[in-house]
């Protein structure tokens, strides 16, 4: 089996594109699964029964795996046996009629407009890394880049012209991602001088650069952060993925496509932007028990008519 094994991780690397620490776990994940088939007797892929798949399955719960794990586990069989059959190695994919186990995700934890208001004036522009900065936290709002493509952006990576840069994603994947005007404005200003103030007489590729003229890291990035976000009075706890939980929210709680959120996120599948909906969701359950006169929290306020919704902003756009 492990000869299939290493044909099918050679597929996922080449043809599927998944990033290295993807392939990794898929590889882990049928280490186990093909270790319990041993220890079963089952040395010939051939034997696979539904059957054999559910339980190792029930193994992997009694370890005490989670459900998001186990429906990784679940991922990688099924990818496998499924490669297994495209590739005339099986006749029947033994995976077919099996459910993925539903995997309790957690909402995400995001900025309010608010929050995301005292953390972009957060920067002094008055000085080149203030500029730097401000262009940085402007950009990773306005695109909800994961903080690995904010900082591998380079100075030809983004169109300040047409109004978009490219972004290279997970498994080498490249997407276009619109850029807002106030954005957009904050990286000009930054090109203008700031940058090459920083750099100096050293050339660099890097988009944003340190004054020792090298790329950021995304530990200097996050570090960068978390001062910025001390010194707006941001008391939750913060991280450049919240940036962009707090990018997506925005855009879905005012109406924006999900598939359009999809493709800016990059994410390859619209289950994983979902989740999503389900924050607007609570959130609208929230503001129903609050102020419905038969919601749960309503004591005492006077119901819908006991005082008015604050006026909320729109987020920062074009």
């Amino acid at each position: 089996m492990e000869g299939y094994l290493d044909a099918f991780i050679a597929f996922i690397r080449a043809e599927r594109g998944l990033s290295g620490k993807t392939v990794d776990a898929y590889a882990a994940d049928l280490g186990v699964y093909f270790e319990d088939l041993k220890r079963k007797g089952i040395t010939d892929v051939a034997r696979v029964t539904p059957e054999d798949i559910l339980g190792h399955l029930t193994t992997l719960n009694t370890r005490k795996l989670s459900r998001r794990s186990q429906a990784r586990h679940l991922a990688a069989i099924r990818g496998f046996h499924r490669f297994l059959v495209a590739e005339k190695f099986l006749e029947k994919d033994a995976t077919e009629d099996l459910d993925t186990p539903r995997s309790a995700r957690k909402l995400p934890i995001f900025l309010t407009i608010e929050e995301v208001e005292q953390l972009l004036a957060a920067p002094d522009e008055r000085d080149a890394v203030g500029l730097r900065d401000k262009a940085m936290l402007e950009v990773l709002y306005a695109t909800g880049l994961r903080v690995s493509e904010l900082v591998g952006l380079g100075v030809n990576d983004i169109q300040l012209s047409a109004g978009y840069l490219v972004a290279k994603g997970k498994g080498s994947k490249e997407r276009i991602v619109p850029v807002g005007s106030i954005a957009g404005e904050k990286v000009r200003a930054y090109l203008e001088g700031a940058r090459r103030q920083l750099l100096g007489e050293r050339e660099s590729k890097a988009l944003f650069v340190t004054p020792r003229g090298d790329g950021f890291t995304r530990q200097g990035f996050w570090k960068l952060l978390k001062r910025y976000a001390l010194k707006a009075g941001i008391r939750k706890p913060i991280s450049p993925h919240k940036l962009r939980h707090s990018f997506a929210t925005h855009l879905v709680e005012r109406g924006a496509d999900l598939r359009a959120v999809q493709a800016m996120l990059g994410h390859a599948d619209l289950a994983t932007t979902q989740i999503y909906t389900h924050v607007n969701s609570a959130r609208l359950r929230a503001v129903y028990d609050s102020a419905h006169p038969r919601g749960d929290d309503v004591r005492g306020r006077g119901g819908v008519m006991g005082g008015r919704s604050p006026a909320r902003k729109p987020p920062r756009g074009t």
